[in-house]
């Protein structure tokens, strides 16, 4: 009985002894971690540093489950309080969310904004730099109202048609609503709506011909967006129109259709100011024009004469054959005048009555040298050759002296050397050959020998011979001549 009782204590005792070491084992298991913690508090600090800095350069400024950057270097600091670094942390969190706070604004995200700036409140950011974002928030909370409603008039315009071409059309709308809120989704969307609906007209436009209105779209929306999606479709188009009208121009040319030519040429340079084919086609057309003065001055149709060399001088006044032409159609005036000299004295006062009447009335508008024919000096001229020594004549040739002198002096200023040219004509013909009048010839022979050489040095040998060609028929002992001339002959030599 005694042993059997033994038995039962014993495995009794054995039994609680298991008990209290299991016990024992889920008690120190349960304190492990706050043991740890408290025996190795840095351990933990630095841990709670390292995933708060991670956090922070994850973006997560702040979390309502403990795990934001803000939350870890605080439950840091708790442990520690006097830790300089964690300190240092929580304030670059706080600088953190001043610029997010003003990113968000940029962006258009008031709210977040908002509790960007709160966090930044809490967490002692400088008041100066909380209080300049709060003023930002709220001046741009008002200006929203604005983009919003701008945006709302735009997308009206915008459905209504009225993409373009006044302030209350739907791009200068969305505009208005960009400047005020650089980012916002809804102005961005309709702009970009709206152009490709521009180019759509752009396209439509340059199929039905209507180049300078398709050019003026193109350019809008070049202007407004660079790189819309649909630019470069519309531009190739427009290209491809350009060149079609220019081969239009060029067969209107050839059929002597002068004016539909021209036009033709005139609309290319307004579409593409740099074309050469549109600027060589428009002097093409000039010298058309002076061809067809030429003509009619050869048959003494002076008026017919006068109206072609006008047209081409309103081209190119300074192309060869335009100066040609005035030169032709002067000496024709001046050879119609010397026929009309043999007229009965009766007839040629007469005559010379109506010219004179007609330089006092170019005089009056303002018309002394231009344009051809009809100039106040042509019809003086013509006056002179029928009676040079007429008292009226005289007394109009003193008073158009001075004029002739100061166009010369402003064209030569301009370097416009043809008109210069021309003024000096008519100054010598109304001074006589003194001592100015050389002084003027040996000044712009000068000016273009300079001419001369700059377009040998171009390679543009022709307007460098025309240039000798000026040059010496002003001036032949000009300074410089005969070494420009020299140059000239070696640079038209073949390439060896």
């Amino acid at each position: 009985m005694r042993a059997a009782a033994d038995l039962r204590d014993r495995g009794a005792r054995r039994w609680g002894s298991l008990a209290l070491g299991a016990l024992l084992a889920a008690t120190l298991l349960w304190w492990h971690k706050p043991i740890s913690e408290a025996i190795w508090p840095d351990t933990r600090i630095q841990q709670l540093q390292s995933d708060a800095a991670r956090a922070l350069q994850a973006g997560e400024l702040s979390r309502s489950d403990g795990r934001g950057a803000r939350e870890l270097y605080e439950a840091a600091l708790a442990l520690d309080p006097d830790r300089g670094d964690t300190s240092d942390g929580l304030l670059q969190v706080g600088e953190a969310a001043l610029a997010r706070a003003n990113a968000q604004i940029d962006a258009g995200r008031l709210d977040d904004a908002r509790a960007s700036l709160q966090l930044a409140r809490e967490l002692a950011m400088p008041r100066a730099a909380i209080d300049e974002i709060a003023a930002r928030l709220e001046r741009t909370r008002d200006s929203a109202v604005d983009v919003e409603r701008l945006v709302r008039r735009a997308d009206g315009a915008r459905a209504a048609g009225r993409l373009d071409g006044n302030d209350d059309a739907a791009l200068p709308l969305y505009q208005k609503a960009l400047a005020l809120r650089p980012n916002d989704v809804g102005a961005l969307e309709g702009r970009e709506d709206a152009l490709s609906d521009l180019l759509q007209r752009a396209s439509q436009a340059g199929e039905a011909g209507d180049l300078l209105a398709a050019a003026t779209m193109v350019e809008r929306a070049s202007e407004l967006d660079p790189g819309h999606i649909d630019l470069p479709r519309v531009v190739s188009l427009l290209a491809g129109r350009v060149d079609q009208r220019l081969q239009k121009a060029d067969a209107d040319l050839r059929r002597e259709r002068l004016e539909r030519a021209l036009e033709g040429y005139d609309m290319v340079a307004a579409i593409q100011p740099g074309n050469e084919a549109a600027a060589r086609g428009r002097l093409r057309v000039a010298n058309a024009h002076a061809a067809l003065s030429q003509r009619h001055a050869a048959d003494f149709r002076i008026r017919e004469a006068q109206q072609e060399l006008g047209a081409a001088a309103a081209i190119a006044p300074d192309a060869p054959a335009v100066i040609e032409a005035n030169e032709h159609l002067a000496q024709t005036r001046l050879l119609q005048a010397r026929l009309e000299s043999g007229l009965p004295p009766a007839q040629r006062k007469k005559r010379v009555r109506e010219l004179l009447e007609a330089a006092a009335a170019a005089e009056a508008r303002g018309d002394l040298l231009s344009p051809p024919g009809d100039s106040a000096y042509d019809k003086l001229r013509t006056a002179r050759a029928i009676a040079a020594d007429d008292p009226d004549v005289i007394a109009m040739t003193r008073r158009l002296r001075p004029a002739a002198r100061a166009c010369f002096v402003t064209a030569l200023r301009r370097n416009q050397l043809a008109t210069a040219g021309g003024c000096l004509d008519a100054y010598a013909v109304l001074e006589g050959e003194e001592n100015s009048v050389q002084a003027s010839r040996r000044q712009l022979a000068l000016r273009w020998i300079a001419v001369g050489d700059e377009r040998v040095g171009a390679g543009d040998l022709q307007m460098a011979r025309r240039a000798l060609g000026m040059a010496r028929s002003l001036d032949p002992s000009a300074e410089g001549l005969e070494a420009f001339s020299r140059r000239l002959e070696r640079a038209s030599l073949p390439p060896r």
